[in-house]
């Protein structure tokens, strides 16, 4: 048992260099270059759109390797329901129609973990996006600043 968790936290440490590698690429070739300027509306939709893109793939490799495990260790018979299995675990849907056995149970709960993490990871890096965007589209003058209103902040 410990030997499989060792081996499941080693899979999840790949999966933080391949996140922390697929991040570096999307910044330094997709982000960095387009939030240089204010863009139109239009391209900050095709920015988002690249980046979820490419963040899909990253999360998709990391699913596969996920998978490779199970199949490695004969827990699931074939390549398409170790995909499959790895998806639905790595996404935290856990559907049941599949079942590991007992001796590779735990290390779905480190994929589950290592998915949740990924995700967040993801979901952070799209929002600063959005961000940079809005601001850059600001800067350039195509849309107004946002303001909070000032009843909220005025005291009783």
């Amino acid at each position: 048992m410990v030997a499989r968790l060792l081996i499941a936290w080693v899979v999840m440490l790949a999966c933080v260099v391949i996140h922390a590698m697929g991040t570096v690429v999307i910044v330094r070739r997709l982000i960095a270059p387009q939030l240089s300027t204010g863009r139109s509306l239009l391209s900050g939709i095709w920015l988002l759109i690249a980046v979820v893109t490419c963040f899909a793939a990253v999360h998709l490799a990391e699913i596969a390797l996920w998978a490779m495990l199970y199949r490695g260790n004969d827990g699931i018979p074939d390549m398409e329901t170790a995909l499959y299995f790895s998806a639905v675990t790595y996404t935290t849907v856990g559907y049941g129609d599949v079942v590991l056995p007992p001796g590779l149970r735990l290390t779905a709960g480190v994929e589950a973990l290592t998915g949740i993490l990924m995700v967040g990871w993801t979901s952070a890096l799209i929002f600063f996006v959005l961000v940079r965007v809005r601001a850059a589209r600001e800067a350039s003058g195509h849309v107004a600043p946002i303001t909070i209103n000032s009843d909220l902040d005025s005291k009783p």
